[in-house]
């Protein structure tokens, strides 16, 4: 038998098989894309690109660093590089679906974090998924349209697509930013964006808030305070479940062992990542592989 290979990373250029346009993009009808894909997509995977469906019809389930959302018609979910997500369709499914990888904006908006702005770009699943307003029904199916119908024409200048798809992400932004839970201010806004930043780079080696404190240069029970406002959480649990997350991506890859994964992880060793592991999730590191694998 042959062992079951790592979680696949998909590229744009895997996806299309053929060379790319200068922009890097992908844009097509959701129920061509899921023909073509359907084999190895249905599986968990990874991307190495920014990606985004608009479903207009249809039902099923798709799963986003495991968490389940049922699929609904006018729901879109977001991701960014390294996700992992899975579907799986009870009935033919329509819609849209984009590609695009994160040089996409860089040049064209000088600016690098340009994408963090939307909240549904925050690699958190719970944030990347959400319904289009009523209000928004037509507008952002006809620029789905006009993009995929640009993104086929090479005599199109790069730089239309790149509007397009920014005029689909400012409609749904705003739209979802003019009904927030409660008003923020920026400075507590930019604390915690540039926290969850930091965590995404350090988790493996920095597991205290003190120590995150001192690199955002505010107190810890300031922070703790605002991850409790903002989050309802502690700042804490903020890394802890970063680092929880990575173990799960880690466990679905067969090839590696527990040992492996606590390692690379930084635990003190095996036994203290098992424990660890149980407390929070409820079941040892091989439990939790041997539920998913089924």
């Amino acid at each position: 038998m042959v062992q079951k290979e790592k979680i696949p990373v998909y590229s744009i250029g895997n996806m299309l098989k053929e060379p790319l346009q200068q922009t890097e993009l992908q844009a097509e009808y959701f129920s061509a894309y899921l023909e073509k894909h359907y084999e190895h997509l249905h599986r968990p995977h990874r991307h190495s690109f920014y990606h985004m469906v608009l479903f207009t019809s249809g039902q099923g389930t798709h799963t986003i660093d495991f968490d389940h959302f049922e699929v609904k018609p006018f729901q879109v979910y977001c991701m960014i590089p390294g996700q992992v997500h899975s579907w799986h369709f009870t009935s033919a499914v329509t819609g849209y679906v984009v590609n695009f990888p994160d040089h996409f904006f860089r040049d064209f908006l000088f600016n690098p974090y340009y994408l963090e702005r939307f909240p549904f770009f925050s690699g958190i699943s719970g944030e990347s998924v959400f319904q289009l307003p009523a209000l928004l029904h037509q507008k952002v199916p006809d620029l789905f349209e006009a993009l995929i119908s640009s993104s086929l024409d090479a005599e199109v200048p790069p730089d239309l697509n790149r509007v397009l798809l920014l005029q689909i992400l400012l409609l749904m932004g705003n739209a979802i930013a003019g009904h927030p839970a409660k008003a923020v201010p920026e400075q507590k806004k930019m604390i915690l964006h540039n926290l969850r930043r930091l965590i995404d780079v350090h988790y493996k080696s920095i597991r205290l808030p003190k120590e995150y404190a001192d690199l955002l240069y505010i107190t810890p029970n300031h922070l703790n305070a605002l991850c409790k406002d903002l989050l309802g959480q502690s700042a804490g649990e903020l890394i802890r479940n970063r680092v929880l997350l990575e173990a799960k991506r880690l466990l679905i890859n067969v090839n590696k062992t527990v040992a492996e994964i606590a390692y690379e992880l930084n635990f003190q060793d095996n036994s203290y990542f098992n424990r660890f592991f149980k407390k929070y999730e409820g079941v040892t590191p091989d439990e939790f592989r041997k539920q998913f694998l089924k």
